[in-house]
């Protein structure tokens, strides 16, 4: 039976999987047998206890009595607010930064060039730490914060902006989430044009019905100098700055990279066909190149998203409590350190996936279908 190439090949897999298992087997029990032996505690009933820490700041409402779990989900919270983030105004300037750097204006490329060399030759670390070791140096103290837009305030206490509140009703978020539903359940019925215009048709009534009953209201509170500090407004620790910053410098000049390439990839003749029908070099890039190049950045920006979540780890060097941050505290506190490790691997891991699985949902949304 050996002598088959299938089955020989077949035996082979199977014996490497039972060499994993059994190495895992061995691995589990040896640590459970040893942490018994030395009496520590091993479980996750930690997690329901009071965490006792403290999180300086939070996107979600935190007290130091809450449990571990909802520590967990705080410091989640404030990683993916802050990779979100760094995504969303890396993407821009990179797209903005790839375009320059191939234009005809000497200065324009140059200054694209520098900034790209800079990024992708420079440790994240070290241009973390160093705008952290700046912003102390740089900007003046609070009494004389700089306003370089109205509504703004830059000082050594962070940056203030205005905040905006929404408020709506409970039924008519019930509604808008129904009317999503609606939405999801035309897409579904695909094929059967019937079902999908009735559909579509209901997720518009209850879309209107819903924000009619909402009562949506926006505010917005400005930022107002009194006493010895602001009050309003949103704060910008130098912290959450620092690592918003210095995170969305280093990724731009990945992305600028990228976005270089992928205009260079769309022929000349797209251009020239562009002037041909009198269209400017914006009108060209916005509806002819862009959405070319979109098939083919797509998969390494995939791979800088992911590189955003677990750069966003660096936070911990400038004091930014994020997920990795909290874990840290949380394990060095409650002596649980193998389950933590284990929260720590599966939380980066489901958010990496679920950062891949969007991507490549989206590029199958747009690659080209032959027939």
């Amino acid at each position: 039976m050996l002598r088959d190439a299938r089955t020989r090949s077949i035996v082979i897999q199977c014996a490497l999987v039972a060499a994993v298992v059994g190495a895992a087997i061995l691995l589990v029990t040896t640590t459970f047998t040893n942490l018994q032996t030395r009496g520590i505690p091993i479980g996750f009933d930690f997690l329901t206890m009071p965490s006792r820490i403290v999180i300086s700041e939070a996107i979600l409402s935190y007290k130091s009595r809450d449990p571990y779990y909802w520590a967990i989900v705080v410091g989640l919270a404030n990683t993916i607010f802050i990779s979100a983030l760094v995504i969303v105004f890396s993407s821009v300037l990179g797209l903005i930064v790839g375009v320059t750097r191939l234009s005809s204006n000497p200065l324009a490329s140059g200054m694209c060039r520098i900034w790209v060399e800079i990024a992708r030759n420079s440790p994240p670390i070290v241009l973390l730490i160093f705008l952290y070791s700046l912003w102390w140096k740089v900007l003046p103290p609070v009494t004389e914060a700089l306003n370089p837009v109205p509504g703004v305030f830059a000082s050594m206490r962070g940056v203030i902006v205005p905040s905006v509140h929404i408020s709506i009703t409970t039924a008519g978020i019930v509604l808008i989430a129904i009317a999503g539903l609606v939405v999801l359940a035309a897409r579904i019925a695909g094929g059967l044009s019937k079902f999908r215009s009735v559909l579509s048709w209901a997720a518009v009534a209850v879309l209107s019905l819903g924000l009619w009953m909402a009562d949506v209201n926006f505010s917005t509170d400005w930022p107002k100098f009194a006493g010895s500090n602001f009050r309003g407004g949103l704060e910008l620790t130098p912290e959450l700055s620092t690592i918003l910053i210095g995170l969305t410098i280093y990724t731009t000049g990945f992305i600028a990279e990228i976005v270089r390439g992928g205009v260079l990839s769309v022929g000349r003749g797209q251009w020239d066909a562009g002037r041909s029908v009198g269209l400017s070099r914006t009108q060209i890039l916005r509806l002819i190149v862009i959405p070319q190049m979109l098939r083919v950045i797509v998969p390494p920006l995939n791979s800088q998203y992911i590189n955003v979540a677990k750069n966003s780890t660096l936070a911990i060097a400038v004091g930014y409590p994020d997920f990795l941050a909290v874990m840290n505290t949380i394990i060095s506190k409650s002596s649980h350190s193998i389950e933590g490790v284990f929260i720590i691997l599966g939380v980066y891991l489901a958010l990496n996936l679920t950062l891949s699985s969007a991507a490549n949902w989206y590029n199958r949304r747009i690659a080209i279908v032959e027939r």
